[in-house]
């Protein structure tokens, strides 16, 4: 995947070890905190912009240790970026504790991976197939 430097302190995404699933992706700066709703947040900047390549996306979710040690998470749960956007990649946290995460420069602040994403194309009918759980619903394979 290309990826274009707009900060000169901006940390590349990488995989922290071999059998890494996801790329960590850093913040360059400390990030600053904010009240909002009675929950502190958080949008970083990673001082990167992406092209992704074509019919795919940048996948972006929290880090488990945030969630695990601080209860922070990405405020949309799972962030999902288009192949044509070429702006910086930035991610927005949100910590449930009293007292937001102690997050300096240079420290991973999410995590990313790119997956393919082929045009599902919609077909009107008056009718579907059937199937094993057709119309059971919620819990339908739950035996």
């Amino acid at each position: 995947m290309r990826i274009k430097r707009l900060h000169e302190k901006a940390i590349p995404p990488h995989y922290a070890t071999e059998g890494s699933s996801c790329f960590d992706i850093f913040c360059y700066e400390k990030p600053e905190w904010t009240m909002e709703k009675g929950k502190w947040v958080s949008t970083i900047k990673t001082g990167w912009a992406v092209e992704i390549p074509h019919e795919h996306a940048l996948m972006l979710y929290s880090r488990s240790g945030h969630g695990f040690k601080n209860l922070t998470t990405l405020v949309n749960g799972t962030g999902v970026i288009d192949f044509d956007y070429r702006g910086e990649v930035m991610i927005k946290l949100i910590c449930h504790a009293n007292s937001y995460p102690k997050i300096k420069a240079g420290d991973a602040v999410a995590q990313g991976y790119i997956v393919n994403t082929p045009k599902t194309y919609f077909m009107e009918v008056d009718e579907l197939s059937e199937s094993e759980s057709n119309h059971i619903g919620f819990g339908s394979t739950t035996k």
